[in-house]
């Protein structure tokens, strides 16, 4: 089996796995210290997160993690508590106040489903058990490996990550200023690299995380990991302008309505294809420490320049 092969097999199985792991998260029974768990805010969770996505980010952690041996039940439990952070952010971007969309996933957005309060609860609920997950035991039996991980996770989403990057990219669109000044390549890469990439990095580095890597690993690994969402980034700019809704899931052509900073409105979309081609060159090249072992995730590199969804 070639690496585009293995890479789509265990992209698969790293969807299955994290869907069921999701699933028993998202049961009915009480976790400790809990009084009770709302039906509706409970629907809303599972909405939100169950049956559909490619579960890409838990896939970056438990193949980054596979580098040091790192026990896959571990890894995957990291891996569902980044994708809780990343269902969340679909939930609060889908807002009315936000990017006010009706589709995600070819279904209908979880406030168009439920209703905003249920949906930005829903949000709220899922961002928060992103950290008990990460909290608990069965991800490391090192109390200072779960720390971190909960650090670099905090980070990554937080303030001078995706919420960080999504203010910014607020302030571009002119929402808090009708004239906002345009942005220049540099200023739309930070903006992209804290909404989208840093969740994508974290991915990776909770990998070496688990694995206690060396720092030479870790350093490769999380270049790989920022070299990835700023090519995620890119792919995705590209399909909003070339992409069909019903492969992509959701409307098409809404960023330059709504006057979104991109790199593809700055480049081009030959040149913007030009730099992503330059990406995965150069995330291929990162990942050299770790020899053939890595031959899946350069894989992982090359589906995210050639996603159609």
């Amino acid at each position: 089996m070639d690496a585009t092969a293995q890479f789509q097999d265990r992209l698969n199985q790293v969807a299955k796995d994290a869907e069921s792991l999701l699933d028993q998260l998202f049961g009915k029974g009480l976790a400790s210290d809990e009084l009770a768990r709302p039906a509706r805010l409970l629907d809303a969770m599972r909405y939100a997160s169950l049956g559909a996505g490619k579960r890409f980010r838990p896939f970056l952690v438990v193949e980054s993690a596979s580098l040091f041996g790192v026990p896959r039940e571990q890894a995957l439990m990291a891996g569902v508590a980044l994708e809780c952070v990343h269902c969340y952010s679909l939930v609060h971007d889908d807002l009315p106040a936000m990017d006010n969309d009706d589709l995600r996933r070819g279904q209908p957005t979880a406030h168009k489903a439920f209703d905003e309060a249920t949906a930005i609860l829903a949000g709220d609920a899922l961002l928060t058990l992103a950290f008990d997950i990460l909290a608990r035991i069965e991800v490391h039996t090192d109390a200072s490996v779960r720390i971190a991980l909960v650090t670099e996770l905090a980070r990554a989403s937080g303030l001078g990550g995706m919420a960080g990057g999504q203010m910014l990219d607020l302030a571009a669109e002119g929402r808090f200023d009708a004239a906002p000044p345009p942005l220049g390549l540099a200023e739309v890469e930070e903006l992209q690299t804290m909404k989208t990439g840093a969740l994508l990095r974290f991915g990776c580095l909770a990998g070496a995380i688990l694995g206690g890597a060396k720092d030479g690993e870790r350093a490769a690994l999380d270049r790989f990991g920022a070299i990835i969402g700023e090519a995620f980034q890119i792919a995705d700019d590209i399909l909003d302008v070339e992409g069909d809704p019903q492969t992509v899931g959701k409307a098409t052509g809404k960023d330059a309505g709504a006057h979104k900073a991109t790199v593809v409105g700055i480049l081009g979309v030959a040149k913007a294809k030009e730099k992503l081609r330059a990406l995965v060159d150069e995330a291929e090249q990162t990942l050299a420490p770790f020899g053939d072992r890595a031959a899946v995730l350069k894989a992982a590199a090359r589906f995210v320049a050639e996603r159609r969804a």
